[in-house]
């Protein structure tokens, strides 16, 4: 029964940790900047929790040379969101790529994951629009969509 137990509590051990570091951390406003036309937040599904302290990388393909060249590399913060990604006048039309470091993330909480990280390629037509885009995430999965 002991190791049983014990089990149970380890494997709910990373969760609490997530938990703790989630109510302990100052509360953002949750809101990115006004001017930023590119916004993102990063959800763990398993836990129903943000992820703070992702790492990113957003990237841009040249027209001509057919190469990622790295824009940005940042962190989502307390809330799960990456303010301030680009600012307005930054974002051109062409195709983009956010590299999420989701193997990090998970060997952070003690799991085991199927994607060691995930890229989502996206294509800005109209750089006055603005752009949300969500990653929903778990061991096993991940989701993403063009929010609003």
């Amino acid at each position: 029964m002991r190791a049983a137990g014990q089990d149970q509590s380890s494997r709910a051990a990373p969760r609490l940790l997530t938990l703790q570091r989630h109510l302990s951390c100052p509360k953002s406003s949750g809101q990115e900047p006004e001017d930023s036309p590119l916004t993102i937040h990063v959800l763990d599904t398993a836990s129903g929790l943000p992820i703070p302290g992702l790492c990113l990388h957003l990237s841009q393909l040249e027209d001509l040379s057919q190469q990622w060249t790295e824009l940005r590399k940042s962190y989502t913060d307390p809330d799960g969101h990456c303010p301030g990604l680009l600012r307005t006048g930054q974002m051109k039309p062409g195709t983009y790529k956010l590299t999420f470091d989701t193997e990090g993330y998970w060997k952070e909480m003690g799991q085991e994951s199927f994607y060691p990280y995930v890229e989502i390629v996206f294509t800005i037509i109209n750089e006055t629009q603005k752009f949300h885009l969500p990653l929903l995430l778990s061991p096993w999965s991940y989701t993403t969509y063009r929010g609003s």
